[in-house]
C-alpha cells in the first residue's frame, strides 16, 4: 500500500488522489415515526448493493452520513442544508414522505446537489421541479395508480369510492386512479380523506358502508395502512366491497395485517414473487443481511445504489466529472429486482406496473397492469 500511495503522490494531482477520499453519501430518511421501517429498508437495500461491490462503486469507496428526517417537512430544509453545508456530502439519498422530499428537491436545486429519491412519489419532483441532477428510483404517484383505473373498470366496477390521507401523496394517488378510471368509463362517487397521519377511520368506514360502492380504492402506507386494512375487515366490508389500493397499502404491512389483508388487490412496480433471477438473488441476499424479507422499499434503496454505480463507473470513480456521471445515470438501463428500469428525461423510472393480490402472506403477481409505464412529467422543462 505504501508504494501505491507514494506513486500517487508523485503524480499529484490525479483523479486517483480524489478517489482516495471516499464519496460521501448523505442518507436523509425516516429512522423514527410512522415510516421508520421504510427508511431502514431503503438504507439496508442501498448498503447491500455497496457491500456486494466490495464497499466501492466504480472504484470509489462509499461513506455514509445519516440524518433522521422523522417525516417532518418543517425540519427538512435545515436537515438538508446540514448534509450539504456542514457535512459536505457529494450526493443525498432521500426520502419517504413527499412533503419532506419536496423541501429536499428545493435545496438540491438551489445548491446544485445531486439527489436520488428512493421513495417519495410527489409528481412535482419529476414534473415542474425536475432538474438534470435529480433522479428517482421509485415511482411517481401518478405512475403506480393511473393503471389501476382500467384494471378496476375491466373487473366490472363502475361506481367506486376513493379514500386516503389529505396530503400531497394521497391527493395525487387518488387523482391518478380517478384519471384512469373515468377515462375507462367509471365514476368516483365520493372521495374520503382525513389529515396525515391520523388513523381514526371509523366514521369514513361507516360512510363507505352507507354508500355501498362497487369497490374502494385506498392509499395509506406504514402504520396507517395496517390499521385501515384491519378496521375495514373488522367492519365486515372486505366481504361485500372489494378493497383495492396503491401497493403501499400492503407493502411491508402484511405481517401486521395478517389474514385481514387476504384478497386485497394493489398496483405497484414490484411483486414479492416476481420470477426473475435478479429478484431471487436480491431477496436471498437481503434476508441473509437483515434477517427480514425484502420489499419494494429495500429494492428502491438497492436500485438507488445501482444508479449511482452507473455514474461512478462512467467516470472511473471521479465525481468531479459530474456532467459525465449524471449523463450516464440518465442513460442507465438497470436490471432491477422489479424488472427492467430506464429513466425518462425528468429522471423518473420507466417501468412495468404490476397488479398484485395478497395471498399466502405476500403480494403475489396477478398480471402486468401497465407495461413500461412512463410518467408524463407534466411541467418538466429539462
Amino acid at each position: 500500500a505504501g508504494l501505491a500511495t507514494s506513486a500517487a503522490a508523485f503524480h499529484f494531482p490525479t483523479p486517483s488522489i480524489a478517489q482516495g477520499a471516499p464519496l460521501r453519501v448523505g442518507f436523509m430518511l425516516p429512522y423514527s415515526g410512522t415510516f421508520a421501517k421504510l427508511g431502514k429498508f431503503i438504507d439496508d437495500g442501498f448498503r447491500l448493493y455497496v457491500e456486494q461491490q466490495g464497499g466501492s462503486l466504480g472504484g470509489r469507496r462509499i461513506e455514509f452520513v445519516q440524518v433522521d428526517d422523522e417525516s417532518k417537512p418543517e425540519t427538512a430544509t435545515d436537515n438538508m442544508n446540514r448534509l450539504v453545508g456542514r457535512e459536505k456530502v457529494d450526493l443525498v439519498v432521500g426520502t419517504v414522505h413527499s412533503g419532506v422530499a419536496m423541501a429536499m428537491v428545493k435545496v438540491a436545486r438551489d445548491t446544485n446537489t445531486p439527489l436520488i429519491i428512493p421513495n417519495a412519489g410527489a409528481n412535482e419532483a419529476t414534473g415542474p421541479m425536475c432538474a438534470p441532477h435529480i433522479f428517482r428510483t421509485s415511482f411517481s404517484n401518478w405512475q403506480v395508480c393511473q393503471p389501476m383505473g382500467k384494471v378496476m373498470f375491466d373487473a366490472g366496477h363502475r361506481n367506486v369510492v376513493t379514500i386516503s390521507w389529505r396530503y400531497a401523496a394521497g391527493d395525487q394517488m387518488t387523482d391518478a386512479f380517478k384519471e384512469g378510471f373515468t377515462k375507462a368509463g367509471g365514476k368516483v362517487v365520493d372521495h374520503l380523506a382525513l389529515p396525515f397521519p391520523e388513523v381514526e377511520f371509523q366514521a369514513l368506514i361507516t360512510r363507505i358502508a352507507t354508500l355501498k360502492p362497487d369497490a374502494v380504492f385506498a392509499f395509506f402506507a406504514g402504520g396507517g395502512a395496517v390499521k385501515f386494512v384491519k378496521d375495514y375487515a373488522a367492519a365486515g366490508l372486505n366481504k361485500s366491497i372489494p378493497l383495492y389500493g396503491a401497493g403501499f397499502l400492503t407493502d411491508g404491512t402484511i405481517p401486521a395485517q395478517g389474514a385481514d389483508a387476504n384478497g386485497v388487490k394493489t398496483t405497484l412496480h414490484y411483486a414479492d414473487d416476481l420470477d426473475n433471477p435478479v429478484n431471487k438473488a436480491f431477496l436471498s441476499a437481503f434476508k441473509a443481511k437483515t434477517g427480514e424479507d425484502g420489499d419494494i422499499y429495500a429494492v428502491q434503496g438497492y436500485d438507488a445504489a445501482a444508479l449511482l454505480a452507473e455514474g461512478l463507473k462512467a467516470t472511473k470513480g471521479d465525481w468531479s466529472a459530474r456532467a459525465q456521471a449524471l449523463a450516464a445515470m440518465r442513460a442507465a438501463k438497470i436490471d432491477s429486482p422489479r424488472g427492467p428500469m430506464s429513466f425518462n428525461r425528468a429522471g423518473n423510472p420507466v417501468q412495468d406496473v404490476y397488479l398484485r393480490e395478497v395471498r399466502n402472506g405476500r403480494n403475489e403477481l396477478v398480471s402486468i397492469a401497465g407495461k413500461a409505464v412512463d410518467d408524463p412529467a407534466r411541467g418538466c422543462r429539462v
